[in-house]
């Protein structure tokens, strides 16, 4: 009897070996899978960003740009406030319809930040298309050297590229001609609730 016992502890040992170390490889391995998913970029659908997150972000911080009516245009004038700046040019020539869609993608972004809306300023970069809607935080500002160095590959063949600041003057985002701008709105509303 005592070695039918022995031989039945022994069995209960063993499987409680196996399921300890069953456990344990569950547990590393789930590390492991995540360290490795961690360490090669990938992240879920709804962690990416629509626009390429700039690495460093660019500084802005001490250029002021200045409105089409003469104005400054301060950073630390509207604090909390996240900024979409169009980089436009020639929108009175051959571009004018891919000014007016831009704009009118522009404000469809502002207008669904709903109640964050007047926390939100659009900043269009040269001349505005004579057609198209006017954001209520609208800003048209005046192209300039500092500006222009300031946005990271602000000069496209393709067309205009879209950016966004976040309240202190960083570029932080940028968005490639042709964008979805239901990326775009997705980011933005990310960045003002975080912030």
């Amino acid at each position: 009897m005592t070695q039918h016992q022995d031989a039945i502890d022994r069995a209960t040992r063993n499987r409680n070996r196996w399921a300890l170390v069953a456990i344990a490889a569950l547990f590393f391995g789930a590390l492991i899978l995540a360290g490795l998913l961690r360490f090669s970029g990938w992240r879920p659908a709804g962690m990416k960003n629509a626009g390429e997150l700039l690495q460093p972000p660019a500084d802005l911080r001490q250029v002021v740009p200045m409105q089409v009516d003469g104005t400054p245009y301060k950073w630390s004038d509207a604090p909390r406030t996240w900024r979409i700046v169009a980089m436009t040019h020639d929108c009175d020539g051959a571009q004018r319809r891919a000014c007016e869609s831009l704009l009118e993608q522009l404000d469809k972004v502002w207008q669904l930040s709903g109640k964050d809306a007047d926390r939100v300023h659009v900043l269009w970069v040269g001349p505005l298309p004579q057609g198209g809607p006017r954001p209520a935080t609208l800003h048209n500002l005046k192209m300039s050297d500092a500006l222009r160095d300031g946005m990271p590959r602000a000069e496209d063949a393709k067309g205009f590229p879209v950016y966004v600041l976040d309240p202190n003057g960083w570029v932080v985002l940028r968005y490639a001609p042709g964008f979805d701008a239901s990326g775009l709105r997705t980011d933005l509303s990310r960045l003002l609730k975080v912030n």
